[in-house]
């Protein structure tokens, strides 16, 4: 009966679950491999560990952090996002180790990528990194938005509220550029743009693709041409492969005369952006520009002159001189400098000496346009200018080592400086009246001209008459000529022997004095007729009864 009702107990607590001592044993003891009706079973709490956990890592990436190992902090947050990609915690993290190696555009995509997955519940510290990596690339309204959040929330927010203060004075000068540059004050522009660059550097950010164009562009409209070009080339060293930074590097070289060079980057911005417009536009503008002035500068040297100003004329309008772009810059200078060189072979001296003025506006330091201004000078008889200019243009060609052309200019500063030194004294071509390139005919005429006009017995005046003989004597004779061209001292005495204007004929060739006696007995235009005895000289002068 004791037996019946232990069997009973036994069965009852099989079905409650229990184990039976003899169960438990049973179970203790290991199980034969080869028996399948028995198969090993394991406990969860003896199971090994897979490895470090992606928490670990971050906590070793905290370490590396602290210790300023910002490159090993970033792989081993790397690695925890690989194991954990949804814990914004350690997007945060790698996200600080990037801005502490100032890689604001990487640290960007971890802040946005954390805050969207805290986007139901916002974490302050997240919206706040975000801000600075946006302040730090330059993106001010991106920056506002994100700590009106943050302030919404907390708005007490210390780091918030001077972080934002920051944003706000970037802001106005971003507005103060945006103003300047409309009204075309480049100065205060740029004075603004600065303010904006050390807004960035503030933050030891990234100074925007687009702040560079602007740099360069302001560089052009002030015609600062050298600065242009540094920041050109800061903004192509940073990022070789912008088609918009290469474009405009591109007309920096067009607007500085440097066509081949120009037509290469404006190339490689088409590679690079086949459609990009600024670019292909600006291609055909330099190729119509090469060509048209290659046609003028032909035209030149085989004498069609007429043809020539047309043809750069052609040229400048191609160029332009829009005030953003220094108003044509030094290819509009040299297309004015060469216009002007042609206006000069045409005589038209009044149009050449603006186009010349035009230029050297643009490039002071041509010492092209310095020649040409100078012979126009010299033409209209302003010999300082001409002497000052010849001057310039001798140290501009030393400065570029036109040899040559030192040696030519040389030459053409004696002649100015001996028309200078005449000009204060005598200049006896402008008493005959005839230009300094006349031939010996036209002094001929000149001389029988002036003569009767200015004889005494004719109602002249006696000392410009002798002035006329003296001029006469001086620039009739080939080798006294150079002498006087060259501006060494002349003065009119005669080296044939005949006297100066104290000798018996004033200094006069008696063949001339003939040819003019004739005139004055009928033999010529002034001649009355008929006879009349020979002549006299009353006071070194000759008189006679010949009807005067």
């Amino acid at each position: 009966m004791a037996n019946k009702k232990k069997a009973q107990a036994k069965k009852q607590a099989q079905a409650n679950g229990i184990k039976t001592q003899t169960q438990t044993e049973s179970q203790s003891k290991p199980t034969s491999p080869i028996s399948p009706s028995s198969p090993p079973v394991e406990s969860p709490l003896l199971e090994k560990p897979t490895g470090p956990t992606a928490d670990d890592k971050k906590e070793q990436g905290n370490v590396a952090f602290k210790a300023k190992q910002y490159s090993d902090a970033i792989e081993l947050y790397t690695k925890a996002i690989e194991m954990k990609s949804t814990e914004p915690s350690y997007l945060t993290n790698r996200a600080a180790s990037y801005m502490a190696l100032k890689r604001f555009r990487l640290a960007l995509a971890d802040c946005q990528q954390a805050a969207a997955l805290q986007s139901a519940d916002h974490s302050s510290k997240t919206l706040i990194r975000l801000a600075r990596c946006h302040l730090a690339l330059g993106s001010s309204q991106p920056a506002l938005t994100t700590l009106r959040t943050v302030i919404s929330l907390e708005p007490t927010n210390a780091a918030a509220l001077q972080l934002q203060e920051k944003v706000l004075e970037l802001e106005a000068h971003l507005r103060n550029f945006d103003s300047a540059k409309r009204q075309k004050e480049w100065g205060m522009a740029r004075l603004a743009l600065d303010k904006c660059l050390q807004s960035i550097e503030g933050e030891a950010g990234e100074v925007p693709t687009q702040w560079r164009l602007w740099r360069i562009e302001l560089e052009l409209a002030r015609a600062n041409w050298g600065a242009a070009n540094i920041a050109a080339n800061d903004a192509m060293r940073l990022d070789p492969n912008s088609p918009e930074i290469l474009a405009v590097r591109g007309l920096v070289l067009f607007l500085s005369g440097k066509l081949p060079q120009a037509l290469q980057h404006v190339a490689s911005a088409l590679r690079l952006d086949p459609e990009h417009e600024a670019a292909s536009r600006l291609r055909k503008r330099i190729k119509d520009v090469e060509r048209i002035k290659e046609d003028g500068n032909a035209s030149f040297k085989g004498g069609k002159l007429d043809e020539a100003v047309t043809l750069y004329t052609e040229c400048l309008e191609r160029i332009g001189a829009a005030e953003e772009e220094g108003k044509g810059g030094h290819i509009r200078a040299t297309l004015l400098s060469n216009r002007a060189t042609t206006l000069v072979k045409l005589e038209r001296y009044d149009e050449a000496l603006i186009d010349t003025e035009a230029s050297l506006a643009l490039l002071p330091t041509s010492f092209k346009a310095l020649r040409t201004r100078a012979r126009i000078h010299l033409h209209l008889e302003k010999f300082d200018a001409a002497v000052a200019d010849f001057k310039s243009s001798i140290e501009q060609a030393e400065f570029e080592n036109a040899d040559a052309d030192v040696r030519s200019l040389g030459t053409e500063l004696r002649k100015a400086e001996a028309a200078l030194k005449r000009s204060k004294t005598k200049d006896y071509y402008k008493i005959l009246g005839v230009p300094r390139d006349c031939s010996d005919a036209d002094i001929k005429k000149a001389y029988r001209r002036e003569s009767l006009k200015h004889h005494p017995d004719k109602g002249g005046d006696e000392e410009k008459f002798k002035l006329v003989v003296e001029a006469h004597a001086v620039i009739s004779d080939p080798r006294r000529r150079e002498r006087y061209d060259m501006g060494e001292d002349e003065d009119g005495q005669n080296d044939s022997g005949m006297g100066g204007m104290d000798g018996p004929f004033g200094g006069m060739n008696p063949v001339d004095l003939a040819d003019i006696f004739a005139q004055f007995q009928g033999g010529g235009p002034f001649g009355g007729g008929g006879g009349g005895g020979g002549f006299r000289f009353h006071g070194g002068r000759p008189s006679g009864d010949f009807g005067f």
